[in-house]
C-alpha cells in the first residue's frame, strides 16, 4: 500500500505528520505520488488556512477519486459542529497515533471522530526516523495564553505535557541513535510541567546527556525566560545561541488589544539581561502587521522597538480575521493594502538585519554541522543558526565541521572547510 501525506501550518503539525508517515511506514506502506492512502493535516489559524485546506481537499478527491482520503487536524477540530467536506475519515487533534486503526476500520462508510480537547490528555507521540543532525521532540501541547487573534486554544486545548521521564529517555536514545541536536518543540514550548517539575529543570537535564552537541527551544514566550531559565541558559552552551521570541507588536497600546502578557519596556529589559549572558545569541521574532486598531503610529513604534531590540531576522504576519477569536469582532480593520505594504516595508528590514549579521559574522572560525551536499557544497546551520555554505566533502554529512567565513552571499555566509572536528 502505498501513501501521500499533505501538511499545512506550523511546526508542531509538520511533526505530528511526520509521526504519522512513520506509523504508516512501519506498518508496511510506503510513500508514494499515486498513493492509496491520502492525509491531509489541516490548519486553522486564520480563514485564509482554512480555505487552503479546503482547497486542497477538494482537489485530492478529484484527482484521486479511488484512494483513501483521511483529513485530520485544527481545521477539523474547530468546525466539528459543522464537517462538510467530503472525505474518508475525519479526525481532530486526538489520536493521529491511530490512523492504522481508523484505515483497519474503515468499511466504506465515513468515520468521523473528534475528540473534546478540553478533556485531551497528551497524546506521546515519538518519531523514529530522523535524520542525523536533528532531532525534535514534542514536550508540550495546547496553550492557556487566549491571545485575542489566535484560535489555537480552542483547537489545541489546554496545556499539557510529556511526563519528564519519557523526554529524557527519549532524548537520550535519540543521543545514542547518533543525533547532534535536539529541539523541543510544542505549542507552547516554554509552559511545559511536570507537578513541580519546570521547564528551567528540563532544560537542566537534558544538557547534561552525554553526547549531546546542541539543544534548541523551537519557541518561546519571553514571560517565560524567568530566572531559573535564564540561568540554565548562562551556564550551559549546549544550549545554542539562538532563541525564537514572538514579539507580534512592537506598540503597547496594540500588545493590550492582542491580549499579550507583557509590554514592550518588559519585552526589552528581559532580552538586555538574555544578551547580558549570552552577547553572542540570535533571536528570531514573530510580527503582525495590521492588527484592528494599528495605526501608523502603532507600526512605527513596532520598527523602533525592533530596532532597539536587534533581532537577526522577522517573521512578518499580515493580520487575518480567524472567525470565534476576539479580534475578529473588533472594529477599525487595517485596509489590506496599508497591511500589504506594513509587510513589504517589515521584510526589507528583516533582510537589511540578517544582511548585518551576516558581516559581522566573516573571517570568523565557525562551527557548523552540515545537513545538506549541493553541488560539491556543504550546507548548514550554526548554533546561533546562521546559515553557512562551504566548499567541502560530502563525507562530512551530519559532522561538526570547522569552516572559515570568507563572505556574503544572502542567506549564506560563504565559507571553506578548515578542519574535521
Amino acid at each position: 500500500m502505498k501513501y501521500k501525506i499533505y501538511t499545512l501550518g506550523c511546526k508542531v503539525n509538520e511533526y505530528e505528520s511526520e509521526v504519522m508517515a512513520d506509523i504508516l511506514e512501519n506498518h508496511g506502506y510506503t510513500l508514494d505520488d499515486n498513493p492509496d492512502i491520502l492525509v491531509v493535516n489541516t490548519c486553522t489559524v486564520t480563514n485564509t488556512a482554512d480555505n487552503k485546506s479546503r482547497k486542497l481537499i477538494r482537489s485530492l478527491r478529484k484527482n484521486y477519486p479511488k484512494s483513501l482520503l483521511i483529513v485530520v487536524g485544527c481545521m477539523i477540530q474547530n468546525k466539528k459542529e459543522a464537517i462538510d467536506i467530503d472525505a474518508d475519515i475525519i479526525i481532530g487533534n486526538q489520536n493521529k497515533t491511530e490512523i492504522i486503526n481508523y484505515i483497519k476500520d474503515y468499511k466504506n462508510d465515513t468515520i468521523v471522530d473528534i475528540k473534546d480537547m478540553d478533556r485531551a490528555n497528551f497524546e506521546d507521540m515519538k518519531l523514529d526516523n530522523f535524520d542525523l543532525t536533528r532531532a525534535y521532540i514534542k514536550i508540550q501541547d495546547g496553550c492557556d495564553n487566549y491571545c485575542s487573534y489566535c484560535i489555537i486554544p480552542y483547537v489545541r486545548g489546554h496545556v499539557r505535557c510529556k511526563k519528564r521521564e519519557d523526554v529524557l529517555s527519549e532524548a537520550k536514545a535519540l543521543v545514542k541513535n547518533g543525533h547532534k541536536e535536539i529541539v523541543l518543540t510544542g505549542i507552547h514550548t516554554g509552559n511545559y510541567h511536570d507537578g513541580n517539575y519546570k521547564f528551567a529543570d528540563l532544560l537542566n537535564d537534558l544538557v547534561k546527556i552525554e553526547g549531546l552537541k546542541r539543544l534548541r527551544i523551537s519557541s518561546v514566550e519571553i514571560t517565560e525566560l524567568n530566572e531559573d531559565v535564564l540561568d540554565v541558559i548562562e551556564k550551559n552552551n549546549v544550549l545554542v545561541d539562538h532563541m525564537h521570541i514572538p514579539l507580534q507588536s512592537g506598540s503597547d497600546e496594540i500588545l493590550k488589544l492582542m491580549n499579550r502578557k507583557y509590554n514592550t519596556d518588559y519585552f526589552i529589559k528581559k532580552i538586555t539581561k538574555l544578551k547580558k549572558i549570552r552577547p553572542n545569541i540570535s533571536i528570531t521574532t514573530d510580527v503582525i502587521v495590521g492588527f484592528p486598531g494599528e495605526e501608523e503610529k502603532h507600526f512605527l513604534e513596532t520598527v523602533n522597538t525592533i530596532k532597539k531590540i536587534g533581532f537577526t531576522k522577522i517573521h512578518v504576519f499580515p493580520y487575518s480575521d480567524r472567525e470565534g477569536t476576539v479580534a475578529s469582532k473588533m472594529k477599525n480593520k487595517v485596509n489590506g493594502n496599508i497591511k500589504k505594504d506594513r509587510v513589504k516595508r517589515l521584510l526589507a528590514l528583516s533582510k537589511e538585519l540578517e544582511i548585518t549579521n551576516l558581516h559581522k559574522n566573516i573571517n570568523r572560525d565557525i562551527v557548523f554541522i552540515p545537513e545538506v551536499y549541493r553541488d560539491g557544497y556543504l550546507i548548514g546551520h550554526t548554533g546561533d543558526y546562521l546559515l553557512i555554505k562551504a566548499k567541502g566533502d560530502e563525507k562530512y554529512l551530519s559532522k561538526e565541521v570547522l569552516a572559515k567565513t570568507k563572505e556574503v552571499s544572502y542567506p549564506y555566509l560563504i565559507s571553506e572547510v578548515s578542519v574535521k572536528q
